[in-house]
């Protein structure tokens, strides 16, 4: 799979852009703010229906404008997929593919695979764990549709639960029988989801230790680890062993929303002992095994977006990344960085064509 073009409308800084893309490696240069990234987040957008750095739809619209339109052609097994969306201020956003539109958004996810490494990521490590939870949740929503409707059955029913468990404190009437069923239910989409992440991470695992030790050379010993309480004991039996706890606190305080995915470099957590080159060559790596899983288990090659790569890695991480993103295990990538005579050098002694644009405040050209 390839994205052929693209065409913007008022989005981000962008009033109007129409490119043309090659369908190996396709590099932005500019200074920081020219509109580099948001050409990464628009293609983001197609695939995924929603920025990569901000959920609000309407902020994506330039300001002084009241709509913004993306529109792409991908090559998807030797057919033409044609999707579009546009957003008006205050009203719901329309997508379609072939020009027709989805009855829901979530029909489209996984159908234009992407994976995006981006400075931003470095929220994996640093923010809570509900943020890696969303990576976990945003790989396998890629391949499997079904995951999605479980991850929003689970949500809904966990905040019932915990609206029941606040109404006991309230009115001091505590119905058992009602919190059995709504347990039942909390167990039934519990224990799908738990399943399919380990089962993921059993994948996964191997996958990220492949690529950190390629990028690495071996020098440095990490790990990634799934934690779960459901690792440990059955998700029934959890509820019933803290429902007098849950009832004092008001909230549920066990179940796969509390799961975690720890980042550990020499037995140390990364966020705290691992160097800037360190986390994000472990970064990277989570990212390229993303890209692993996504294209064996979806038989096709994602896009690759690389925002700022080249920053905080050393001329041979640097080196040894591009080589192998360049390998025919990979397909189309797309790269920003803000030095185009860098950009040369690092491809020239790699055999592969690149294409180069120059961005400069929201105007775009070959270069």
């Amino acid at each position: 799979m390839w994205l052929k073009n693209i065409t913007l409308l008022n989005f981000k800084n962008y009033n109007d852009a129409d490119i043309q893309f090659s369908d190996t490696v396709n590099v932005f240069t500019g200074n920081n703010g020219s509109g580099k990234t948001n050409m990464l987040d628009a293609i983001h957008y197609l695939c995924l229906c929603k920025s990569y750095f901000n959920p609000i739809d309407g902020q994506q619209i330039k300001t002084g404008q009241e709509i913004f339109m993306i529109q792409g052609d991908f090559d998807r097994s030797s057919k033409n997929e044609k999707i579009s969306c546009g957003v008006k201020r205050n009203q719901k956003k329309q997508f379609k593919r072939n020009k027709k539109e989805y009855d829901k958004l979530a029909d489209h996810i996984g159908l234009f695979p992407v994976v995006m490494v981006s400075p931003y990521d470095v929220n994996l490590i640093m923010e809570g764990s509900e943020e890696r939870r969303k990576f976990i949740d945003n790989v396998i929503s890629q391949t499997d549709s079904h995951y999605l409707d479980q991850l929003i059955s689970y949500n809904r029913i966990l905040l019932n639960r915990n609206a029941f468990l606040k109404q006991i404190a309230i009115s001091r009437k505590y119905d058992p029988a009602l919190l059995e069923i709504l347990d039942e239910q909390l167990v039934t989409a519990g224990d799908k989801i738990f399943a399919i992440r380990k089962a993921f991470m059993d994948q996964f695992i191997p996958l990220f230790n492949q690529y950190y030790i390629y990028l690495t050379e071996n020098k440095e010993t990490v790990e990634l680890n799934y934690q779960s309480q459901l690792n440990d004991a059955s998700f029934n039996h959890l509820l019933a062993k803290s429902v007098e706890k849950d009832r004092v606190l008001e909230r549920t305080t066990t179940g796969i929303h509390k799961d975690e995915l720890a980042f550990v470099i020499s037995g140390m957590p990364l966020k705290k002992f691992g160097s800037q080159g360190q986390q994000k060559s472990f970064l990277i790596a989570l990212k390229l095994a993303q890209y692993a899983y996504l294209a064996k288990n979806k038989g096709f090659k994602p896009l690759l977006l690389l925002d700022d790569i080249f920053d905080k890695l050393d001329d041979s991480r640097v080196q040894k990344l591009m080589q192998m993103v360049s390998h025919h295990d990979f397909g189309q990538i797309f790269i920003t960085d803000t030095g185009k005579e860098r950009v040369k050098s690092i491809f020239e002694n790699i055999d592969v064509d690149v294409t180069l644009f120059e961005v400069e405040e929201g105007q775009i050209k070959n270069a």
